[in-house]
This record gives structure tokens, sequence and C-alpha cells, in this order.
């Protein structure tokens, strides 16, 4: 049974599936784009965050005063979510979000309150404001199994969404505290594609995901010592350990969770169809952000155009799936998010140009690998 035969009365849209005939034929192989960017919030996050507020209200009544801290995607996805359902919400953000961010949250009635210089500051205030109020109930923004469970509804649409008899040589997602990622591995789970590859890709300035799988036994060669600034928990729960980073200093800052989800970290190890994580440079999602930009006319944020940097590399994109022989399906979700404008997209053309400009070669970390990509 899916998510939505559960929950018919669900807030989340099922979102096109289309077929990529630039990227189909730059790959050499049938490439789909599963457009997240296209629910009330502009990401991904509208799934798993309504349909665990659906939960919510369903428990604590329409009294509830929902309390959640965010860089920006997941207050958005509340704030759209508690507009629908007719609750009060408000959102804890760092310093430095947006106003047009603040403003699409305002629209939607959500109170804004601005509670320190980063997501960890904002969350410790979030916290605190729950404590205060017998009202208030915390929604978090990746680490919860009712999220994992809401954004895994995708899949079964994919697979209804492709050719009949159909299943992906892979899938590709972004991750950062790894709440999509979970997302698709219960949705894989759910449709009988446990055994579908999962590629995983995060910028080197925010690579909590990868840092965390690599000091566990499982997708990478060995365990390996982590670098300067990243500092080591052990969660018993799930009997893993989780890197937290001290610094996020990519410009991907959707992807900046410090740490990840241990329960999805727990899922990756296990995964049967195997993982590959995948770490790039800021760079290469800006040059993807372009790129797509000119094939699709669409404009994503870098923490979704890092997805689809393997599909404007195509040398990088055989490493990860390796053409033996038969024609091979990909899906790219398209994560989507609030935080992209022409103005900036300007600047990463800018900033691409330039480091290219340089010469040399753009690294690309890979289950414990090390690559090299031209600039």
């Amino acid at each position: 049974m899916s998510v939505a035969d559960k929950d018919p009365e669900k807030l989340w849209l099922e979102t096109p599936l289309v077929y990529s005939p630039h990227i189909s034929a730059r790959l050499g192989c049938n490439v789909y784009l599963k457009l997240e960017n296209l629910h009330p919030s502009h990401s991904f996050k509208y799934r798993g965050i309504s349909y665990f507020i659906q939960h919510a209200v369903r428990e604590h009544g329409c009294g509830v005063h929902l309390i959640a801290a965010s860089g920006g995607n997941a207050g958005l996805a509340v704030a759209c979510a508690a507009k629908a359902l007719g609750v009060r919400c408000t959102v804890f953000l760092p310093e430095g979000v947006s106003a047009s961010t603040v403003d699409f949250m305002r629209a939607e009635g959500a109170e804004i309150i601005v509670g320190g210089k980063c997501y960890l500051q904002a969350l410790n205030a979030a916290e605190d404001a729950v404590k205060a109020s017998p009202l208030a109930f915390m929604v978090p923004a990746y680490d919860h199994p009712l999220l994992w469970e809401g954004h895994g509804s995708m899949i079964p649409e994919i697979a209804r969404q492709l050719p009949a008899g159909t299943k992906p040589d892979a899938i590709f997602c972004s991750v950062g505290g790894g709440g999509l990622f979970g997302g698709v591995m219960e949705g894989c789970k759910a449709a009988g594609w446990d055994d579908v590859p999962l590629v995983t890709l995060e910028t080197h300035g925010c690579s909590c995901f990868y840092q965390s799988l690599a000091l566990n036994p499982g997708p990478f060669p060995e365990s390996s010592t982590p670098p300067e600034g990243v500092r080591v928990e052990r969660d018993e729960t799930h009997g893993v350990a989780v890197a937290h980073l001290s610094a996020l200093p990519s410009r991907a800052t959707s992807l900046g969770a410090s740490s990840p989800a241990a329960g999805v970290v727990a899922q990756a190890l296990k995964w049967k169809g195997g993982i590959k994580s995948v770490c790039i440079p800021d760079e290469l999602a800006m040059e993807a952000a372009m790129k797509f930009a000119d094939d699709h006319k669409i404009m994503v944020e870098l923490a979704c155009s890092t997805t689809l940097t393997p599909a404007y590399r195509p040398s990088l994109f055989n490493k990860l799936v390796p053409p033996l022989g038969a024609e091979r399906t990909v899906v790219f979700v398209v994560c989507g998010g609030f935080k992209i404008s022409l103005k900036e997209l300007e600047e990463y053309r800018q900033i691409v140009e330039a480091d290219a400009a340089r010469g040399g070669e753009w690294d690309v970390l890979c289950n414990g690998e090390r690559w090299s990509v031209n600039k």
C-alpha cells in the first residue's frame, strides 16, 4: 500500500517524470527527470513535511502551534502546509536568509523569528520555544521516519510513470542531512526496488553524509580517519558512527546539515543495490545549474544542481553507471529549492569561467576514491 493510499487527503502533488532528450543524447541512455521543484513550496520537502504535519494535526488538533528551524526550504514547506491546514506556525531562521524567502514564508502566514547566526542556533531557539508552550510542536527538517515515508511517495509515482516494466539502472539524488535520501530508500523498498543502485551527491563543503559513510564498514573499501574539522559520535540506537562538521563552507547552503540522520546512514550502509556516495566542488554544481537552465529552461538552486552534475559530465556519469551493453535508464531527482535567481546564475557563470581560466582539474570523491575532472 502506498503512502497516498494510506493518506488519500495528501497535500503534495504527483509531480511529472519527464524524459530529457538533451541529457539522454549527451549520455547515450534514457534519462528521466522527477520534477520535485513543482510543489507549492518549490521543493521535495513539501512531501514529507506536509505528511508529518497532517499526522501532527490529527494527533494534537487544529490548535497545535507548529515550530520549525530552517535555512529556507524546510521552513517554506512548513509554512505552505500550515496554511493549507489552517494551523499556526513559527519558523526560526538563522541570520542571512534572503528577503525573498522570508517574504514568501510571511505571505503563507508564517511567523518569522531570527534565532541566531547559524542553523544550529536557530534550532536551539526553536527547541526552547517548544518547551515554553504546551501547544507547540516541533517539525523536524530531515530526521524523522514520517518525513522519509512522505518523501518516499515519489518512488511509486516514478514506477508508474516510467515505461511499463522499466526499472532504473540508477537513481541520483542530492544528500545533506539525509531526509530526501531516506525517502528514496523507503520508496524503493515499497516499490520492490531495493536492488536499484543509488547515487548520492553533495559538495565538498557540505559532506556530512559522505564523511559518515567513510567512518563505517560498507560501501567504502575501508573506514577512514576523519579529516580535520570533523567530530565523530557513535549513535548507539542505529549502531553507526556519525560525522559532525564544524564548518560548512559550500555555497550549496540547502545541503548544509552539520550531521546526517543516523537512521539514514544505517540504511545506506546495508543497501542491497549498492550506494555510490559522491562529493563535488561547488563549481561543478554551478556549471550544472547553468547548463540545466539552458537545456530545460528551469532554474534550480545549487543543492539540486549538485545532483545533475553527472548529467553534464559524461565521463563522470559512465564511472557511476558503467555502460555494460544493455541500454541504460536512469532517474535524476530534481529536488528543487527556492533559493535561486537570475542574478545568482550570472554570478555562477563568472565564478566557473574564472576558475576554468586558471586551468587544472576539479577533484571528485566517490566511495573513498579521488577522481579528476577537467575544467
